[in-house]
């Protein structure tokens, strides 16, 4: 499937550039671009109720400002994990109080979140989930740390997947809850450095840290059904912006492959067609998803072709460099942090590409289970 344009939509398209050409700037801090973002609206717009301080926009209209924004010189967001996962979780599974207290912060830009899943010994496995959260009154006490966890220095809440039952196993007895995270002496952020250098992930323990009871989503012992309903929106209208960059990461290659003269080995003229025609397909993938029409596993399949793609264009990045990709932007010291160039950068996060949001092998078990109906690989207990 793919979506055509009404004028309805260009008019759409028209207001969103305009509006970004005017207010985006990429030296703004991030959280004041939040709070900027959700003074016009444009935080919400997939939600499917209005009132919260966003507008509403169709399917189409969706795509358009995720591609408009991918084309500007925006700063990245901070508040996408309250929007794109929290907020439609809370849409469907969360009580009338909850909306009333969380959708209009997200929308205005003024809370961010943070989703604590995985953890040291239950990464892509979320089943194996062993943060303890036990009722004290009208609160629970939450014990265990979590990993990988994005932005957890910036966030002003949790959701954290935690076992309720203490004697459950697997899914079962499982809860999800809205944690707030300022609470010294309870939770502890701690960064973890990568390979370049820099911390995008936390890890965060928890000790004694609480949320209340009314803070509950879906129930206590429901906490599996809601993650994985939340699981499902991590795909959609973003797959489409996230292949915008990765159009321009390509024209950043084939340009440095030009430059250096590599273009003129067929291999790598081969790798760099290759590349354009995979992401012509990732696009076509996320169109016919998002028509509703690519089956239970699409989110997989998609997560399977993009990984790959990107490490692939990471690996393409160095070589058409040459000897020169091993030498950065900068003299190193001992006493800074080194540099990285653009490439170089691209080449060391893509390894990780087939391991965050749920590993390579996962992806495959899913595809092999749910849409091959293969016998299920078999999981000790907990």
């Amino acid at each position: 499937m793919d979506f055509g344009f009404s004028q309805e939509d260009e008019d759409f398209r028209t207001e969103a550039r305009a509006w970004l050409a005017q207010n985006a700037d990429p030296r703004t801090d991030r959280r004041t671009w939040e709070r900027t973002l959700g003074r016009a609206g444009w935080i919400g717009l997939g939600w499917p109720e209005p009132g919260y301080g966003n507008r509403t926009a169709g399917l189409t209209q969706q795509v358009v400002w995720a591609e408009e924004y991918a084309r500007s010189p925006a700063p990245p967001r901070c508040g996408h994990i309250g929007e794109n996962l929290l907020a439609p979780t809370l849409i469907a599974h969360g009580t009338e109080e909850q909306k009333s207290r969380f959708l209009p912060p997200i929308a205005a830009g003024e809370e961010l979140w943070c989703q604590g899943y995985s953890e040291p010994g239950a990464g892509s496995d979320l089943a194996g989930v062993r943060t303890a959260a036990v009722r004290e009154g009208d609160r629970y006490r939450i014990s265990g740390q979590k990993i990988w966890t994005s932005l957890a220095h910036e966030a002003d809440w949790c959701f954290v997947l935690a076992r309720t039952d203490p004697e459950s196993r697997r899914h079962h007895g499982l809860g999800f809850l809205l944690v707030p995270m300022d609470q010294p002496g309870r939770i502890e952020v701690r960064p973890i450095r990568q390979m370049t250098g820099t911390s995008d992930f936390n890890e965060v323990f928890f000790d004694g840290a609480y949320a209340r009871v009314e803070h509950v989503v879906g129930e206590e012992g429901r906490g599996w059904e809601v993650a994985m309903s939340l699981l499902g929106f991590e795909r959609g209208v973003a797959m489409l912006a996230q292949q915008i960059g990765f159009a321009e990461e390509l024209g950043a290659v084939v340009r440095a492959a030009a430059e250096s003269g590599a273009v003129r080995d067929p291999v790598v003229r081969a790798r760099l067609v290759r590349q354009w025609a995979e992401l012509r397909t990732m696009r076509r993938h996320a169109l016919r998803t998002l028509g509703g029409s690519a089956g239970p596993g699409a989110p997989s399949v998609a997560k399977l072709l993009w990984g790959n793609w990107h490490q692939r264009l990471g690996e393409l990045a160095v070589q058409v460099r040459g000897a020169r990709a091993a030498v950065g932007p900068a003299d190193w010291s001992p006493s800074a942090p080194y540099e990285l160039g653009a490439d170089q950068h691209l080449f060391l996060f893509s390894r990780a590409d087939t391991i965050y949001g749920g590993s390579d092998q996962v992806q495959r078990t899913i595809i092999a289970e749910r849409v091959l109906g293969l016998p299920r690989e078999p999981k000790g207990a907990v």
